[in-house]
């Protein structure tokens, strides 16, 4: 078995810990920084180099893409799964989930319940968002923002209008939500490989921060997710056809929110949190789908490994 960890650092803890449990099973893996990946494409055949050489074909692919390099990160999915190599998130998954507006039309299609959310144009007028979205406090937050960055907290309509003409007036897309105060600056994430909860987390904000982000300060314990958190996150991960992410809820007087599926879940928070194995049942999905399967396919012509270089 040759697994390849689409990363572009080999040192963070989520691409260790993939390595070591694929080692741990024995199998072949190897880091490659997708960056510095070109691919060929002819007729009826398609290549995948890396510096400077051609690469093997693998058995699976893992990639975890930063969300600053979606468009790249995600045509090389899409180049390997038309190779027909297994990969444990899709290339379209990748692409939906970094599109919080995407995101949220897409959940809110399919039943899971989220934060009252409006989207409008720089010409919309601030004062129809506020209201539209139940008043102050809200939250806003820039489409393009990642772990914490860019989401704010409006504690007026006063101040509300002031930062949306701030932001419409250097051309940002804008996401408005309803502020859930009940919440506590605290969020769940829940785990989900195969369309089931393999783990959960409960994240608090730092002291005097609304925003739950470990990147933020935050911290982490383990959680034991309620019936209704447990089928919010399943339908969210569905929905949004991932087969590994991590479902990022609220809980609310209705019932558990979702705010995000993170394509590309750090496992750092829910190992040490819980004491579980996420990279180990990663691997089993892997397994699952990919060494329980290849009896029932062809064999495939595999390149050398000297081509590869170092």
């Amino acid at each position: 078995m040759l697994v390849y960890v689409l990363s572009r650092n080999e040192n963070l803890y989520s691409t260790k810990r993939l390595v070591e449990a694929a080692q741990n099973r024995g199998w072949e893996v190897q880091v490659i920084d997708y960056l510095k990946c070109s691919i060929e494409i002819m007729k009826n055949e398609l290549k995948v180099n890396y510096l400077g050489k051609e690469l093997p074909i693998p058995d699976a692919i893992i990639p975890r893409i930063g969300a600053s390099r979606t468009f790249y990160g995600a045509a090389m999915v899409r180049h390997f799964e038309m190779m027909d190599i297994f990969s444990v998130t899709g290339s379209l998954a990748i692409k939906r989930s970094r599109d919080k507006l995407r995101s949220l039309q897409i959940l809110s299609k399919n039943g899971v319940d989220m934060p009252k959310t409006v989207f409008a144009s720089n010409k919309s007028s601030a004062k129809d968002v506020i209201a539209l979205s139940g008043g102050a406090p809200l939250v806003l937050k820039i489409l393009e923002g990642t772990q914490g960055v860019g989401v704010v907290l409006v504690d007026s309509e006063k101040a509300a209008k002031s930062v949306l003409d701030a932001f419409y007036g250097m051309d940002v897309n804008l996401l408005v939500q309803e502020y859930i105060e009940e919440a506590g600056g605290a969020d769940i994430r829940a785990f989900v490989i195969d369309g089931v909860v393999v783990g959960a987390m409960k994240r608090q904000g730092a002291e005097g921060d609304f925003r739950s982000n470990l990147h933020q300060g935050g911290s982490a314990t383990a959680h034991k997710l309620t019936r209704k958190e447990r089928s919010t996150a399943m339908a969210a991960a569905k929905a949004m056809g991932l087969h590994v992410c991590g479902v990022d809820m609220i809980v609310s007087k209705r019932g558990p929110l979702v705010m995000e599926v993170n394509s590309s879940p750090g496992l750092e928070g829910i190992e040490k949190s819980t004491g579980l194995d996420i990279a180990g049942k990663i691997m089993e999905f892997i397994d699952k789908n990919v060494v329980e399967k290849e009896s029932e396919k062809p064999k495939r012509k595999r390149i050398k490994k000297d081509k590869i270089g170092a």
